[in-house]
C-alpha cells in the first residue's frame, strides 16, 4: 500500500509542481552608460530606456525566459569603463551588453568585450574605430557614427553661406575624431578654417583660444566635444565678446547643455544621426511607454537606441538561448530588423547604417529640428549682431 500525503501537503506539493513546471529561468544582462559627471543626463536616459526594453519583456507572457538588468556605470572615463567592463564580461551569468554613451570609453572596452566573448550592442558612442578599427565579432552599433554626422554638418553650414570657422576640439579620441570628419568635408564644400585648437577635456579658462580666435574673425566657431566643456566655452565666448555662431556635434544635444547655459544657448546649432523620437517609426509608442514607466529622467537624445539596443538583445536571446557564442552569431546576422529607430542592418564590421541626420538648433529653451524652426523660415538669424 503506497505512503499517502495529508491532504494540505499533498495540495501544496502539487501547487509547487505547477509552479516549477511554469516558472521562468532569468538571464542577466548589463546596461553601462555615464550615470554620473557631467553627461549623466544621456546615461540615465539610455539606463532607463534599456530598463523600460526589460520591463516590457518581462511582462510579454509569450517570452521564455525573465531578464534581470544589471546596471553599472562608466562614468564617462575609459579607466573606469575598463573596470566595470571586465566586471560585467567576468560574470558568466551576464549573456550579453548594452554599452556606451562615450566614445572613449567605447574605444577602451572593445578589447575587454572581445577577450571575454561578451557580445555587446553599443547605443550612443559614434567614433567610427570603435566598430571598424577591429573586426571584432562581439561589437555592434545602432546608432551611427561621426562620419556621416561631420558630413551632413558640413554640406548643410555650407549652404548657408558661411565660410570662415575656428574650431575648438577636445583631445580625446572622440573630439580628435569630429575634429578630422569636419574639417576634411567643410574643405570639400569649400569652407575656410581659420584656426584649430586642441583643449583637454577638463580645462577651465580658454581665455587663450578664445582671444586668438576673436582675432582672426570666424563667422562660425566649431566645437567638438561633449556638454560640459561645450557649456563652458560658450560661455566664455560671450564674456569675451566672441560672435560667431557656435556649431556643436550630436555631443551636446541634452537638455543638460541648454539648461547649464539658458539664454546663452539660443541659436547654438548641432547635428545628430537618427530622426527625433517624435518622428521615429515607433517614437510615439516609445515615448508613451516611458512615460507610463514613471521615470523621473527624459530619455535624452539616444534613449531610443538604448531601448532598440536593448530589445534586439532580448530578441536574440528569445531565438537561440543564453549562449553567449550564440547570441554573438544571431547579432551579427542582423538584417532588415524593425526597431523604435528604424530598420537595423549590420555591415561586416556590424555598424548599423543610420543615413538620416538630423539637423537641430535651440530656439525658446529647446532643442527644434531645424526645419521646423524660425531660424529656417528666416524669422530669426543664427548671425548675432
Amino acid at each position: 500500500m503506497g505512503v499517502r500525503f495529508p491532504v494540505a501537503i499533498a495540495a501544496t506539493f502539487a501547487l509547487l509542481c505547477t509552479l516549477g513546471a511554469s516558472a521562468k529561468d532569468t538571464v542577466k544582462i548589463v546596461f553601462i552608460g555615464p550615470l554620473t559627471g557631467g553627461v549623466a543626463a544621456n546615461g540615465l536616459g539610455g539606463r532607463n530606456a534599456a530598463d523600460l526594453a526589460v520591463k516590457v519583456r518581462n511582462a510579454d507572457p509569450k517570452a521564455k525566459y525573465t531578464y534581470e538588468l544589471m546596471v553599472l556605470d562608466d562614468e564617462c572615463k575609459p579607466n573606469v569603463g575598463v573596470q566595470v567592463a571586465t566586471k560585467a564580461a567576468a560574470d558568466n551569468n551576464v549573456i550579453a551588453g548594452v554599452t556606451h554613451y562615450c566614445s572613449t570609453v567605447a574605444m577602451g572596452t572593445v578589447d575587454v568585450y572581445h577577450r571575454f566573448g561578451l557580445p555587446v550592442v553599443v547605443w550612443g558612442a559614434v567614433l567610427p574605430d570603435i566598430t571598424y578599427a577591429n573586426d571584432y565579432k562581439e561589437i555592434h552599433r545602432v546608432n551611427g557614427t561621426m562620419i556621416n554626422q561631420n558630413e551632413t554638418a558640413a554640406r548643410f553650414m555650407a549652404t548657408l553661406k558661411f565660410k570662415r570657422w575656428a574650431i575648438i576640439h577636445d583631445t580625446t579620441d572622440y573630439g580628435k575624431g569630429h575634429n578630422k570628419y569636419f574639417t576634411e568635408y567643410l574643405q570639400k564644400n569649400g569652407g575656410q578654417i581659420l584656426g584649430t585648437f586642441g583643449v583637454t577635456a577638463d580645462q577651465q579658462d580658454f581665455s587663450a583660444e578664445l582671444t586668438r580666435i576673436k582675432e582672426l574673425k570666424p563667422e562660425v566657431l566649431y566645437f567638438g566635444g561633449i556638454t560640459p566643456l561645450g557649456v563652458r566655452i560658450r560661455s566664455q565666448m560671450d564674456k569675451l565678446g566672441v560672435k560667431a555662431v557656435f556649431q556643436g556635434t550630436s555631443g551636446i544635444i541634452s537638455d543638460a547643455f541648454v539648461e547649464g547655459l539658458g539664454p546663452l544657448a539660443e541659436g547654438v546649432i548641432a547635428f545628430r544621426e537618427g530622426a527625433p523620437v517624435e518622428k521615429l517609426p515607433g517614437g510615439r509608442v516609445f515615448m508613451d511607454q516611458y512615460a507610463k514607466g514613471g521615470y523621473s529622467d527624459d530619455p535624452e537624445a539616444y534613449g531610443p537606441f538604448a531601448f532598440a539596443a536593448t530589445t534586439l538583445v532580448l530578441d536574440a536571446i528569445e531565438k537561440v538561448g543564453p549562449n553567449r557564442k550564440k547570441v554573438r552569431a544571431e547579432l551579427n546576422k542582423t538584417a532588415d530588423y524593425d526597431s523604435v529607430v528604424g530598420k537595423i542592418t549590420f555591415d561586416d564590421h556590424r555598424q548599423n547604417a543610420v543615413p538620416l541626420i538630423t539637423k537641430f538648433v535651440v530656439q525658446n529653451g529647446k532643442w527644434v529640428v531645424w526645419e521646423d524652426s524660425e531660424y529656417a523660415s528666416g524669422k530669426r538669424s543664427l548671425v548675432r549682431k
